[in-house]
Parts: structure tokens; C-alpha cells; sequence
């Protein structure tokens, strides 16, 4: 499958960061909070990882990707943009009437969307269907599916996860984005999920917690698919919310909050000063 030249994961890394800001301050929209903390996972699925063409989004040889966190939509059209998926000027009428491209993932009439998601607890039994359609196909292509933590809250989530292990299917990987903070509180208040990672390996995942901020370490665990063969992944990755703009990071304000002009202006000098 043709892969294109990419930028590298930390400028892809800087750019969605760039377009989420302008993409929720211009639409007045929620969840910048929740798009800046995948940036990285993103930049370095679609860096070099997912094997995925632009020019044939169809491809049925093509990895899928779920945004089971649907309501970082904004992040997933940046990268499909950036990667060129669709035209970069799509993304000026995010959460517009009669855009294509709503508040909430939506595969309808969007190249390199794979399903529509935003109902939290149900992007992992998504994920899946694909996976076991592939196991039965004898199909070569792996499935992601990047949750939220607050939505390991969902029991569809560990119905679907011990669904994977008995099925091994390992050609599956669950990426937590766990920035500890979900809409209304931090983790840990609302319904505390640690051990984490010990109870995704009790459901019969090999699991790699991680520095989801880390592109080495993405990039390094993240290319060495299957981690045990004969079993789903799972991958806990550590993020704050809000990253790359500093007075949005780790606070609650940003689930829900669009910036306003001068936040803006402050956010974007920030994520300029990476490049």
C-alpha cells in the first residue's frame, strides 16, 4: 500500500494542535481539551503506523481506525486533513450547518472515517466486529480503537474486552487515553478506575502502560504489533488534558469550554513556539 511522505509525529503532533484550537474557538464548540491530549497518539498512528492510503480510503487491506472518543472528532479531522484524506479547507466548517463534518465522528460522506462514534462505551465492540471480520476474511489489516477513560465507565467496554480475549483476536489494539479528567470531575472522583492496566490484563489483554506524550515510546510499542500473538492489545497511555497549551493542561474547564479570541491568540503563540 502506497505511503506517502509525512511530516514527522512531532510537527503532525503540533499541527493538529493547531487546527484543534481554530477548528472549536471558530465553531464555539466543546472538547479542545480532549483533542489536544490524542494529538500525540494520532500523529504517531498516522505518522507510519496505520498502513492506509489517502487515495484509496476504501481499501479493504486498509488498517482501521476507531475514534471510540468521538467527541475529540476535531483531532481526527485535522489528521485525515493533514494526511490528505480530504481538502484542508473541510475543516473551516467544522460543526457548521450542513457541514460534513459534525461535533461528533461521523463516517457519513468523510474518507478515512470508519464508523460514526460519540455514544461513549460502544467504538470498542465496533472495533471488534471489524477485527473478527478480518480474523474470518484471513485478512491481514489490524483494527485501533482509541477510548476516553471516563468511558471505561461503559460495561459495553468489558463486554467487548472479554469478547477480544476469547476470540484472540490479535489483531486488535485498545489505546486508553487516560488523562485522568472526564466531563464532570477527575477520574478518580467520579468512578475511580485504577488498577487500570491490571484490569485490563485481567480480561486476558497483554497490556503496556506508557507516556502517551512520548512519541518514541507510541512509535516503539506501536510497530511492534502483536504484542503477544494469540491476544488483543491493550495500551494505557498516560496524557494530560489540554497538552501543548499551558493553562488549558489538566484542567476540567477545557471538556467543555470553546476559547475566545484572546485564548486563542495565547494557545496558538504557544503551539507556535514548538515548531
Amino acid at each position: 500500500m502506497t505511503r506517502p511522505t509525512v511530516p514527522s509525529r512531532r510537527e503532525l503532533a503540533r499541527r493538529i494542535r493547531v487546527d484543534v484550537v481554530r477548528m472549536t474557538h471558530r465553531a464555539r464548540s466543546s472538547h479542545v481539551g480532549s483533542g489536544l491530549s490524542i494529538a500525540d497518539i494520532l500523529a504517531v498512528l498516522y505518522g507510519g503506523v496505520l498502513r492506509v492510503d489517502p487515495a484509496r480510503p476504501d481499501n479493504p487491506d486498509r488498517d482501521r481506525f476507531v475514534l471510540s472518543k468521538g467527541h475529540a472528532a476535531a483531532a481526527l479531522y485535522a489528521i485525515l486533513a493533514e494526511r490528505g484524506f480530504f481538502p484542508r479547507e473541510w475543516l473551516d466548517t467544522f460543526c457548521a450547518d450542513g457541514s460534513l463534518l459534525f461535533g461528533h465522528a461521523s463516517h457519513h460522506g468523510v474518507p478515512g472515517v470508519e464508523f460514526s462514534t460519540g455514544s461513549l462505551g460502544h467504538g470498542l465492540s465496533l472495533a471488534v466486529g471489524a477485527a473478527v471480520a478480518g480474523k474470518i476474511d484471513a485478512a491481514d489489516y489490524r483494527v485501533f480503537a482509541l477510548l476516553s477513560d471516563g468511558e471505561c465507565d461503559e460495561g459495553p467496554v468489558w463486554e467487548a474486552a472479554l469478547f477480544a480475549a476469547h476470540h484472540h483476536l490479535d489483531n486488535l489494539v485498545a489505546i486508553v487515553d487516560y488523562n485522568k479528567i472526564q466531563s464532570l470531575g477527575r477520574v478518580e472522583h467520579v468512578l475511580d478506575l485504577e488498577p487500570l492496566a491490571e484490569k485490563w490484563k485481567a480480561f486476558g489483554w497483554v497490556t503496556q502502560a506508557l507516556d502517551g506524550h512520548d512519541l518514541d515510546a507510541l512509535g516503539s510499542t506501536l510497530r511492534s504489533l502483536p504484542l503477544r500473538v494469540g491476544s488483543p492489545t491493550c495500551i494505557v497511555a498516560h496524557t494530560i488534558k489540554g497538552k501543548g497549551v499551558s493553562f488549558m493542561e489538566d484542567k476540567l474547564l477545557w471538556h467543555y469550554r470553546a476559547p475566545d479570541d484572546e485564548e486563542v491568540r495565547r494557545a496558538l503563540m504557544e503551539l507556535e513556539t514548538t515548531a
